[in-house]
């Protein structure tokens, strides 16, 4: 494994330069290389995966790169109300049990085998709804690196033993719990017009166990990203 610096506990490879890495990969004879960026919710994925992406394509061509989130692998609410308990499973909505991960693992395969022959969809999730949207993004077959970002890509668990491992590289974005978590009440407070009190409460019985979850999994990683 390569090493630019290290960190303690985990000891894992500190990325400090996570474009020039990915353009490395590119040099690479693979048609497709898939990365995985896992974080606690709050921890900034979706705006980093966005970014590398473009700084990527930036450098090479429009196709060349593009970001994917495993939201619209959610289960749906139809099938959350199929659940043993489903109270429960609306309350803890977000926690990796509430996912397909069996869907998301087959379309990941299905991603690896379609570079440079076709191309592929993949799923989102409309929040205004709340709940996923079928071929709500497409990758070209000429795309030749995905970045996914999600919770839970690194867990181990809940039947997502085998997610990690369809991936290239997996990292993971190193940022403080409580930092994530101050940005996911910010968040709660502005998309559903709740107090600070109530975004806290969502937090404490549902957000920060699935933070420490995710936390845990940093283990798993290749490379940590601040």
């Amino acid at each position: 494994m390569p090493t630019e610096s290290t960190h303690s506990e985990p000891t894992i490879p500190l990325l400090d330069q996570p474009v020039q890495r990915l353009l490395a990969l590119l040099e690479l004879a693979t048609p497709r290389q898939m990365i995985a960026i896992a974080g606690m919710p709050g921890s900034g994925k979706s705006t980093i995966a966005a970014r590398l992406a473009a700084e990527v394509s930036a450098y090479t061509t429009a196709d060349t790169a593009i970001a994917l989130g495993m939201d619209g692998f959610h289960m749906t609410k139809a099938e959350l109300r199929q659940l043993p308990n489903p109270a429960e499973a609306f309350a803890r909505r977000g926690a990796p049990w509430t996912f397909n991960a069996p869907a998301l693992e087959q379309r990941l395969r299905e991603l690896r085998a379609a570079a440079g022959r076709r191309a592929c969809t993949w799923p989102g999730f409309e929040h205004e709804v709340g709940d996923p949207v079928e071929a709500a993004y497409t990758i070209p077959a000429a795309t030749r690196l995905v970045i996914v970002e999600g919770l839970y890509l690194l867990h181990q668990d809940d039947g997502w033993q085998a997610v990690s491992q369809l991936f290239d590289e997996r990292w993971y974005l190193d940022t403080p719990l409580a930092t994530s978590l101050e940005r996911l009440a910010l968040r709660h407070m502005q998309a559903w017009g709740i107090t600070r009190e109530a975004a806290e409460q969502r937090i404490a019985t549902s957000d920060r166990l699935n933070a420490l979850l995710v936390l845990n999994t940093a283990q798993y990683a290749d490379w940590l990203v601040r």
